[in-house]
């Protein structure tokens, strides 16, 4: 029986699914990553602890002291458990409007919350961070900027996929938010076959996707690298939701809205191709939208 000495241990290695039976076209294959199944719930537990752990690796942040963070949700629920494992303390910025399961479960992790104004969003979030950083002393990790935020998915989620695809994969779709994980698995794949595609899922100008962003340009991460994206598939609100629904009702997949924008993307990509290998990003698990209407 494999054991760990914290649930740190269990982060990554996650299940890589066969839904080809949605795609329903000979040649082609989609297969979904379910990032899910990692201890906090979601794909940012990936950055999470690669951000703290270098960041006390360089002596950046010592054991004891404090980070602040801006973050949607699920960066948050990342950063509480694993900052409280690791011995630094946690608190986090994010709109009112965020899901009330995000908000207790980032505080029975035992961080701090502090919820800013919907009106001004997570841009809002962001600008209060830097303010307690300055004003408070307060360390910033600054996942935006962090290179140990795309780096976590260089190390482990990009090489995941091309060894459980055989390098068979042809087309990678990810949900934009930070674009962590589509900038570090884009430039891992690359370098092992500069043939595959990489595709980003980004809301259209009407959409509010939670976990999904078209930032202003003030605000695009730092990191992001355009040209490490070979198309950019816009999804509205609505197919979105429908394709999470779908996902739950007929691939036994429960999870939040950037995951249906990204596998919404995945199927048409599947439209345009007669054969290939599509893998696509589940970011998260349902459980944390109950309070929400996504599936109503």
């Amino acid at each position: 029986m494999a054991y760990g000495k914290t649930v740190i241990d269990f982060i990554g290695n996650t299940p890589l699914v066969d839904a080809s039976h949605l795609v329903a076209k000979e040649g082609v294959k989609l297969f979904l990553k379910l990032e899910g199944n990692n201890p906090g719930g979601s794909v940012k537990d990936r950055p999470a602890f690669n951000m703290i752990n270098e960041a006390l690796k360089r002596g950046d942040i010592k054991k004891g002291g404090t980070l602040v963070e801006a973050t949607s949700g699920n960066t948050g629920i990342a950063l509480a458990f694993i900052a409280k494992l690791l011995g630094v303390n946690m608190v986090l910025i994010m709109p009112e409007n965020s899901t009330e399961e995000r908000v207790k479960t980032m505080r029975a992790y035992g961080s701090e919350v502090i919820l800013t104004s919907s009106e001004i969003g997570i841009e809002g979030s962001r600008d209060l961070a830097f303010k307690l950083r300055d004003e408070k002393g307060y360390a910033l990790l600054n996942q935006f900027e962090n290179n140990d935020n795309w780096m976590a998915h260089y190390k482990t989620t990009g090489p995941e996929i091309w060894e459980a695809t055989n390098g068979e994969i042809t087309h990678f779709v990810s949900a934009m938010g930070t674009t962590g994980t589509i900038m570090g698995v884009s430039t891992f794949l690359k370098e092992q076959n500069k043939n595959v595609t990489i595709v980003g899922a980004q809301p259209d100008d009407n959409s509010r996707i939670p976990g999904i962003r078209k930032w202003p340009e003030e605000y695009v991460p730092k990191f992001f690298d355009r040209s490490k994206v070979d198309q950019v598939i816009e999804v509205t609100e609505a197919d979105a939701k429908e394709t999470t629904q779908k996902l739950a009702k007929e691939a036994g997949v429960f999870a939040g809205m950037s995951s249906g924008g990204s596998v919404y993307c995945a199927l048409k990509v599947s439209e345009s191709i007669d054969k290939g290998v599509i893998v696509a990003v589940i970011c998260d698990r349902g459980d944390r939208y109950l309070s929400s209407d996504l599936f109503e």
